[in-house]
């Protein structure tokens, strides 16, 4: 299920690590093009795969299996995932999948809702908040790789109901020097972003953007409602 942010987000990412790199490849998994897609935004020139687990439009390679990727050990550049992982039962095991296909200096791009409503395809199991990039980081080294978090963020809502989390991973910390741009550089337009490096909080929030709308609602009907 495609929204405008997660387009938006994708270009973010494309432009901050991806354009830079030249001819590289890409492996989409969750490439399902159910209502629209993010291959758009990756770029003319590169290697892209789509996998996902049924035959379908935007989809190259139909997993036999969703937590296997028939992919060689350390063969992709940059895998990417968007409104996928929160249909995934086990996403921490696709995500280690994820990790040993990449090449050292690899990078992996999810972004998976904050919030919304329920959409099964089949099935809708999760949401991800602030800490989930560092606690996926953290599983990855628990299983052996050495893994960081370049950064990740919860990006306001465009038009719509869904604050997207996402989050750049890299396979091996010693690489961190190749990629040296960062899309919250610019990128102001979130809440509880984490960069690579930085102890700080960036727009630390801890009410949701719907739950401030809510409260704004609220203040509003007060008012309206006083007796005159």
């Amino acid at each position: 299920m495609v929204h405008r942010t997660a387009i938006s987000n994708a270009k973010r990412f494309y432009d901050a690590y991806v354009a830079r790199l030249g001819d590289v490849s890409i492996v989409e998994i969750g490439s399902q093009d159910v209502n629209g897609g993010i291959r758009a935004s990756l770029g003319p020139n590169n290697r892209y795969t789509g996998v996902d687990f049924v035959a379908a439009r935007g989809v190259d390679v139909v997993l036999e299996d969703p937590y296997k990727l028939p992919f060689p050990d350390a063969s992709t550049d940059v895998v990417v995932s968007s409104s996928c992982y929160e249909h995934s039962e086990f996403f921490w095991l696709s995500f280690l999948e994820v990790i040993r296909i990449l090449r050292p200096g690899g990078l992996f791009y999810l972004n998976a809702p904050s919030n919304g409503p329920v959409h099964g395809y089949p099935v809708d199991c999760w949401r991800f908040y602030p800490d989930s990039g560092r606690a996926l980081a953290r599983w990855a080294v628990h299983q052996g790789y050495d893994v960081v978090l370049l950064e990740s963020y919860t990006s306001e809502q465009e038009e719509g109901y869904f604050n997207d989390f996402v989050a750049v991973f890299l396979k091996d910390s010693t690489q961190v020097e190749k990629h040296p741009n960062r899309i919250l550089t610019t990128f102001k337009a979130m809440g509880n972003g984490y960069v690579y490096g930085n102890a700080d909080v960036l727009n630390k929030q801890q009410v949701t953007e719907d739950q401030r709308a809510l409260q704004a609602l609220q203040r509003y009907l007060q008012n309206r409602l006083k007796p005159v």
